[in-house]
């Protein structure tokens, strides 16, 4: 009998479909045992999936309440818990717990329970959310998604049955959303659905593989027990080996000489030592397990698990030693009986997962977690001696770029590339580590040499501002980098790479392609933008954002012909905070939707309280358009105030644009549909693609003030740009509106130039609501005097 677990243990590769329970697989590998444990496994959580589909079902039955008859929903519990408890008692029967094989028929049966499951929970979803309101789909939905949830942790020991269950439960809910909440949500459906599958099938796998080990290591245990209980030839054993007292070889084994490059008769008389050290035994320079192995047979005690390297020839091999003492009927010592085993495939399976869990798989670099002790390692080593070391991040700037438009298999390749060309700029004094995504870390153990260090920082942004070539396609992505020196910017590796991680940021605000060290007043801006976040989350519903209405008038005639309402935050404790911070902050938080629903709710309810045809502006931000349910919100904010579409103008910059996806596209279509107006802001100061106008009604494009000052100045490209675009827009059929405009030179000059309407100080800054509102009914006063 072999020591060694078959190479199906060895190495796993579970089949998939022998995993599902569809066949059995034509190798040596027992399946039964693996089957009971798949079973056994099943049945430990059965009374928490019972407990799950009780009470989703109770929830589900108050949140459809209001739109189902009781006694559907009453007869629908009594249908789930029925199932529910039949499946518990099932597999908590007592056969079931103690069966230690099952069959391929016991774990397809399985598949039943979750069709039968998955087919009474379609119930709600199907039968009443998809007639309910958003509000009670959404309900439903997150109900429903809890319970795939326990479900695949309470069922993945048994992956056909919750692959069924997840499937068909998955289906169902996306089909009601779909009819409720539309396509983005469906997709959203199915693709938790598709994760929570994926994580079921990987749990599943493990348990198998798990197992699979156990069966593995009991095989060999019994193997190692039964050879050192038989006598001294064996011959299915993988070799035994003998001693006398003096530790010297006898009766050696066939086995035992090929194990060991030997001959068998010269085996016998030498050294138990001598023969397993080989050719380093003359030169003394044995390894240390053997060493171990001498003090073992020096004590005459019993050992195992010595794993022992042996060169036969130029093959490295590793053999691995047991052994207990021999004794006569007196006691006296005879010299030890032990069995071997080549243990070198073995050995290289455990170094091969080790490097798997130390190492990128893509890559091949060190992960997050080497890095993590790497650079633990080296702040220790400048805390002991007095030294410095540093580490350095680095983001690829426009990676995103490249996985949207060529793929994920084209950025895998890229990483690769720019993996090895980091390599190719490390000394020995450097470690190069990958933390995930297009993320790379460098732990540099000795940082004493400030210009050295800045050097490599330096050679790392150069060597990947040089183009890549993948398949005909030439690259270009850049990174910015973030150095933090140990110990002065952290005593502890997490705040080490705390403010690596600021200066990085520092790199990305400057538009990428730099180096920037740790700075303390990082870490100050760090926490204000966090005391800020904070502060802006509980802003709107304290009623600490109100709105301004700047004038925006008839650059000809000087009326009014509207306002541009815009936001502004006043802190009962830091007092006015300028849009400037907050904006952005709110963009990168995600509380942009919420307040700019707020402002536009809010500025058309003012609005309409204005006489006549007075029009109000409101800037819209990307991510409020990138969400199909902004058209919503805009029709309804139309119809709750009363004000005319025609009077409503939203601003939207370039930026919208930037994304490769055509929803920010079908939206504006949409709100165009319902009659409002497209003004495009701040048009000049980015890419300034014309197809943006070719591909949208806009009705007014606006002018940067940097422009307007810069012709003011007489500067000629300003001159030009404005008359470029004037034109531009009278060829469009659209209004031009000047901004910034602070001085009645600059209104004469933007007039002069063609610009239809203005805007800025010098008609007026920013005014509180009660003073909009009156000028607006003085300029209707005065138009119906004229």
């Amino acid at each position: 009998m072999s020591i060694e677990p078959t190479s199906q243990f060895a190495a796993p590769r579970i089949d998939a479909r022998a995993l599902l329970g569809l066949y059995d697989p034509a190798d040596t590998t027992d399946w039964a045992p693996i089957r009971a444990a798949q079973v056994h496994a099943g049945g430990q959580l059965a009374l928490f999936l019972l407990g799950a589909n009780v009470i989703g079902a109770a929830l589900v039955t108050l949140i459809l309440a209001r739109v189902a008859p009781v006694w559907m929903l009453a007869s629908w519990s009594a249908m789930v818990a029925a199932i529910s408890v039949a499946i518990t008692f099932r597999r908590l029967a007592a056969k079931q717990r103690a069966r230690t094989v099952a069959t391929l028929a016991d774990v397809r049966d399985t598949v039943l329970e979750g069709v039968a499951l998955a087919t009474i929970w379609t119930i709600p979803p199907l039968a009443f959310g998809v007639r309910a309101d958003m509000q009670i789909a959404l309900g439903l939905w997150i109900v429903l998604s809890v319970l795939m949830a326990a479900s695949a942790v309470a069922m993945a020991a048994l992956p056909l049955a919750t692959l069924s269950f997840l499937g068909i439960l998955g289906t169902a809910i996306a089909a009601m959303v779909l009819l409720v909440g539309g396509p983005v949500l469906a997709a959203a459906v199915l693709l938790f659905t598709l994760l929570l599958m994926i994580g079921c099938f990987t749990r599943a796998r493990s348990l198998v593989v798990i197992r699979a080990g156990e069966i593995a290591l009991a095989e060999r245990d019994e193997t190692v027990s039964l050879l050192l209980r038989e006598a001294e030839q064996n011959d299915a054993a993988d070799w035994l080996w003998e001693t006398d007292a003096a530790r010297r070889v006898v009766r050696a084994s066939p086995r035992f000489a090929e194990a060991v490059g030997l001959d068998p008769a010269s085996v016998n008389g030498k050294s138990l030592l001598e023969v397993l050290a080989g050719d380093s035994w003359q030169g003394g320079t044995v390894a240390p397990a053997l060493r171990t192995l001498g003090e073992h047979l020096k004590t005459r005690a019993a050992f195992r698990g010595i794993v022992l390297p042996v060169s036969i020839g130029e093959q490295h091999r590793w053999l691995e030693v047991a052994a207990n003492p021999r004794h006569d009927e007196r006691g006296a010592f005879l010299g030890f009986r032990g069995v071997g085993a080549d243990v070198t495939e073995q050995r290289a399976s455990a170094e091969k997962i080790n490097r798997m869990a130390r190492f990128d798989v893509l890559t091949g670099l060190p992960n997050r977690l080497s890095i993590n002790e790497a650079l633990a390692q080296a702040m220790a080593a400048a805390e002991k001696w007095g030294s410095r070391c540093a580490f350095l991040m680095i983001d690829l700037d426009r990676f995103k770029a490249v996985n949207d438009t060529l793929g994920h298999p084209i950025g895998d390749r890229l990483l690769v590339r720019v993996a090895e060309r980091l390599a190719t700029v490390m000394s020995a004094n450097e470690l190069i580590g990958r933390l995930g995504g297009d993320e790379f870390a460098v732990v540099v153990r000795d940082a004493t040499d400030t210009q050295r260090l800045e050097r490599l920082a330096q050679a790392i942004v150069d060597a990947l501002a040089q183009p890549f070539t993948l398949d005909h396609h030439t690259l270009y992505t850049g990174a910015s980098v973030g150095v933090a020196t140990g110990p002065r910017d952290g005593r502890t590796a997490e705040m080490l790479i705390r403010s690596a991680d600021l200066a990085l940021y520092r790199s990305k605000d400057a538009g990428g392609g730099k180096y920037h060290h740790y700075e303390p007043q990082l870490h100050v801006a760090a926490e204000e933008r966090r005391v800020l976040e904070q502060a802006l989350r509980s802003a709107l519903s304290s009623d600490q954002l109100h709105l301004t209405y700047q004038p925006v008038v008839d650059a000809g005639s000087e009326q009014l012909t509207g306002f541009e309402a815009l936001v502004r935050w006043t802190h009962p404790e830091l007092g006015p905070i300028s849009p400037a911070k907050f904006i952005p902050l709110a963009e990168d938080a995600r509380l942009i939707g919420a307040i700019g629903e707020w402002v536009l709710r809010s500025a058309c309810a003012e609005a309409a309280t204005w006489p006549g045809d007075t029009r109000v502006a409101v800037n819209v931000s990307p991510e409020q358009l990138h969400n199909p349910g902004f058209v919503a919100v805009v029709a309804s904010a139309l119809a709750n105030s009363g004000l005319p579409a025609s009077r409503l103008e939203l601003e939207v910059t370039e930026s919208v644009f930037l994304r490769d996806d055509s929803g920010a596209m079908k939206v504006l279509e949409r709100i165009l549909a319902l009659g409002v107006r497209l003004s495009l802001d701040d048009f000049g100061t980015g890419y300034s693609s014309l197809g943006y106008l070719s591909r949208t009604r806009f009705s007014t494009i606006k002018i940067d003030r940097s422009f307007v000052s810069g012709a003011a100045q007489n500067v000629p490209e300003a001159v030009a740009i404005i008359r470029a675009v004037v034109a531009l827009a009278q060829s469009l059929g659209m209004a031009t509106t000047a901004e910034g405009v602070e001085t009645a030179e600059e209104h004469r000059l933007v007039h002069e130039l063609g610009c239809t309407k203005v805007q800025g100080y010098y008609f007026g800054r920013p005014l509180p609501v009660d003073e909009a509102r009156a000028i607006a009914h003085r300029a209707v006063l005065g138009r119906e005097a004229a």
